[in-house]
């Protein structure tokens, strides 16, 4: 999806910022298994991180611009957050 609309969070954030949640969520899958009271969760977050040539995405500040505090505290946010900044 990223590779073919490298704008999606852009485009999502201007026309239909309703869906963004539903983007969010399918970017997180959990295990139907629990181990030890825990499941195992993989967040797919490789093109919220970067962009197609290694630089920078620009989805932080696309979804910062879109000003919508449900979206900041998505936990596929909050997790992109936390990994750029304790890179920096």
């Amino acid at each position: 999806l990223f590779e073919r609309h490298p704008d999606i969070i852009k485009r999502l954030c201007m026309d239909a910022p309703a869906l963004l949640p539903v983007l969010l969520d399918g970017l997180i899958w959990r295990s139907r298994i629990t181990e030890n009271g825990r499941r195992r969760v993989n967040y797919y977050i490789k093109h919220l991180v970067v962009d197609a040539d290694g630089g920078f995405s620009p989805a932080i500040e696309n979804i910062a611009d879109n000003r919508d505090p449900k979206i900041v505290c998505h936990p596929i946010m909050s997790l992109v957050v936390d990994l750029v900044w304790d890179g920096v």
